[in-house]
């Protein structure tokens, strides 16, 4: 077994991730499913020699980072095979891997049954975009998805800081500068503020990971960028939440303003099992209108989710609503979109109704 055989069979199964841990044998996930390729259990030793041709074929990698920190993060590609994204770590005193595979085609959005009105976010000019979820339900490829949106359809400076990069965006109407954190910049804070000395139309954050990253992020939102990033929360008010909570209590009123102020639209999103062995994406949708923008200012975001959910003509949709349609369209079982949904009981008397 050699890692090129383990990264090309994957690809030929459709995989989205390959796991390489001792104990267990070599597993790879597909359909939101891990499934093992063979009976015998992979040892210690057979990973770390896994691992270390990982590393030749990433470009002779230095192994510093893995063997100092004991976890680390990169992306490489294979020609003519594909993208690959690797996260290296310790457990159990011992190596492992968990690799995903991205393609070299950018995604069309219609086949990941994306909306189109968050596609329609390439349109905007200014302002703040936060694509949210757990880790793993499609943030980054929605992202790219709105990025190449952008880049086919408008004149613009794009500057995206990404740990690490995973689509790779070719120029075409617009310029688009790619920056690795760790590789071309020290980290997103400081790739963030460089950015603003670099004549930005739009800004992408690969995540925003804490106060400082935020706060400098509001900033570059307030002076006329289109800020784009992601969090690791589910629903739109949650996010707001999560944003202000994020900052010392001093200063939580005066955020609120700034984010009432700067703050476009919050996607919120989860891959869920489909009947037919597939994953599909469901979605909360938040544009913030005046009376939204309002709630935040006066402290009253647990009243969101009633406007998002009475505000469907203007492109938005509660997740809860998003699971209804799919399980009506036969596309997920009833016990998905309960599990799935923000109030289980309530979704589950919703769906007796029907």
């Amino acid at each position: 077994m050699d890692i090129v055989g383990v990264l090309s069979v994957a690809v030929d199964k459709q995989a989205s991730d390959i796991f390489l841990v001792a104990g267990m044998p070599l597993s790879y996930k597909a359909g939101g499913r891990i499934e093992y390729q063979e009976e015998s259990k992979l040892s210690p030793a057979q990973i770390e020699e896994l691992i270390k041709e990982l590393y030749e074929i990433a470009g002779n990698r230095d192994m510093k980072k893995i063997q100092e920190e004991g976890d680390d993060d990169f992306s490489f590609a294979l020609p003519k095979l594909s993208r690959f994204r690797a996260n290296v770590f310790r457990q159990r005193g011992s190596m492992a891997a968990i690799i995903r595979i991205i393609t070299f085609d950018l995604p069309d959005y219609e086949q990941l049954h994306l909306p189109r009105t968050i596609i329609d976010v390439a349109r905007m000019t200014k302002g703040m975009v936060l694509v949210t979820g757990p880790a793993g339900s499609g943030k980054s490829t929605t992202l790219a998805c709105i990025i190449n949106e952008i880049n086919r359809t408008r004149n613009a400076h794009v500057i995206t800081l990404e740990d690490p990069i995973e689509y790779l965006h070719r120029h075409d109407k617009s310029v688009v500068s790619q920056r690795e954190i760790g590789t071309d910049t020290e980290s997103y804070v400081s790739g963030l503020r460089a950015a603003l000395r670099q004549a930005p139309d739009v800004i992408l954050l690969g995540e925003m990971r804490d106060y400082e990253t935020i706060k400098t992020a509001m900033t570059a939102a307030e002076t006329g960028h289109l800020v784009i990033s992601t969090l690791h929360t589910i629903g739109a008010a949650n996010t707001i939440d999560r944003i202000i909570d994020s900052f010392p209590p001093e200063q939580q009123q005066q955020i609120r303003v700034q984010i009432s102020m700067v703050m476009e639209g919050v996607i919120s999103q989860q891959l869920i099992p489909t009947l037919n062995g597939g994953v599909q994406p469901a979605f909360e949708i938040m544009f913030l209108n005046n009376a939204i923008r309002n709630m935040i200012r006066e402290s009253k975001i647990h009243q969101i989710d009633n406007v998002i959910a009475t505000s469907q003509k203007e492109g938005m949709i509660a997740m809860d609503t998003s699971l209804i349609q799919m399980y009506q369209k036969g596309i997920i079982s009833k016990e998905d979109a309960i599990i799935h949904s923000n109030n289980s009981e309530l979704m589950a008397k919703k769906i007796e109704r029907l």
